[in-house]
């Protein structure tokens, strides 16, 4: 399963605009996406197509996530997902 670990780039991390774009890239794609801090079990990520799921993860800028990615678009979800975190908040 493909997965990347990114770091947030936009400093006020996953708040309610970039989490909403991160979903919403994230269910553009024919993949279940799973999202978790940097080090998380798989048994700890969540679904990164739910808005809640995301944001409560309460992640700040300059954190690393775990990304993991399965099915067809699962490259280039993964890709997707890095470029959005790792663009400025004001660039998005």
């Amino acid at each position: 399963m493909p997965e990347r670990v990114v770091e947030v780039v936009p400093e006020e991390g996953l708040h309610a605009r970039p989490a909403s774009l991160f979903v919403e890239t994230a269910n553009e794609y024919d993949a279940e996406v799973s999202v978790g801090p940097e080090g998380a079990a798989d048994d700890d990520l969540v679904s990164a197509s739910s808005m809640l799921a995301v944001t409560g993860l309460g992640v700040a800028g300059g954190e690393k996530l775990r990304i993991v990615a399965e099915g067809g678009d699962a490259e280039a979800a993964l890709d997707a997902l890095e470029a959005l975190l790792s663009t400025p908040e004001d660039e998005l």
